[in-house]
């Protein structure tokens, strides 16, 4: 059976290929990509497009796109056929008390991302008053020294997905509420952007092997509905971002971020007596 590419089972296929010890280092790589594309997708596009227009960028993306499924055709090793399990099997996890706390527990924690980053660069320019032109450099930068935090995310996430959430949730608050708190040091400032950055791109990897362990007869179902419900959380982030600049003020937007990133921290109990003891 070839990978199927979807963010479920694109995680999935990568802990297969990597076997059981090293499953998390290979769902972080799969992460690694996604974020390097996020962080170098837009600059290296409108590069494209300056050079070549858009019609020529997309013509271009057309043809990387064929030769991407050409490799995994040719590169791609063959995995042995999984047992075939129905689909009403698989739909077992929703009764299971454990791998539903963990969703949620995704959702606290995207929900706490995003109600942050989604008005990051309004924080920047009106909070930090970086310069409108110099707001995208400081945002690839985010982005870039994130990198090192999905790698991070990796490394760890085999120590015990759960103790690991909770922690990598405490250092995202640390540095959600101080980017706002020493704002108005651009030294200081970078600082906290990179704790935030680490710990934000951290979680992406360790989010989505706690889940798919907590499931582990229905993993690409379990991966599939965790970015399902991460989405969800991005929503849920920007309504509650949007709301506090309207009644708080931006200035307000990281510290409400960072104590919904701290009730993920003392939901990680709550979800780890769940745990059946099979899995313990």
């Amino acid at each position: 059976m070839r990978c199927r590419c979807s963010g479920g089972t694109a995680s999935e296929t990568a802990g297969e290929l990597a076997g059981p010890e090293k499953a998390g280092k290979a769902v972080a790589n799969v992460y690694l990509g996604i974020s390097g594309a996020m962080v170098l997708g837009i600059p290296l596009g409108t590069l494209a497009s300056t050079a070549f227009g858009w019609r020529g960028t997309f013509w271009g993306l057309s043809g990387l796109s064929l030769l991407m499924a050409v490799l995994l055709l040719v590169v791609m090793p063959t995995l042995a056929r999984p047992a075939r399990v129905k689909l009403a099997e698989q739909a077992r996890i929703l009764k299971d008390p454990y791998f539903l706390g963990n969703v949620v527990l995704s959702v606290i924690v995207f929900t706490a991302m995003f109600t942050a980053y989604t008005y990051l660069a309004d924080t920047l320019e009106q909070i930090a008053h970086i310069p409108a032109g110099q707001v995208g450099w400081w945002l690839m930068g985010f982005g870039i020294v994130g990198l090192a935090g999905n790698w991070l995310g990796g490394q760890f996430v085999g120590r015990g997905p759960l103790l690991v959430t909770a922690i990598t949730s405490l250092v995202l608050a640390v540095g959600m509420a101080a980017t706002t708190l020493v704002a108005g040091s651009h030294a200081w400032l970078a600082v906290a952007l990179a704790v935030w950055g680490i710990a934000n791109t951290a979680l992406y990897p360790i989010c989505q092997v706690r889940v798919m362990q907590s499931a582990s007869h229905a993993q690409a179902l379990a991966g599939t509905l965790n970015v399902s419900m991460a989405n969800a959380g991005i929503g849920l982030g920007a309504i509650i971002g949007g709301s506090v600049i309207q009644h708080l003020g931006l200035g307000a937007v990281g510290y409400v971020a960072a104590a919904i990133a701290i009730l993920a921290v003392l939901v990680t109990p709550i979800v780890n007596r769940l745990k059946p003891r099979s899995i313990a």
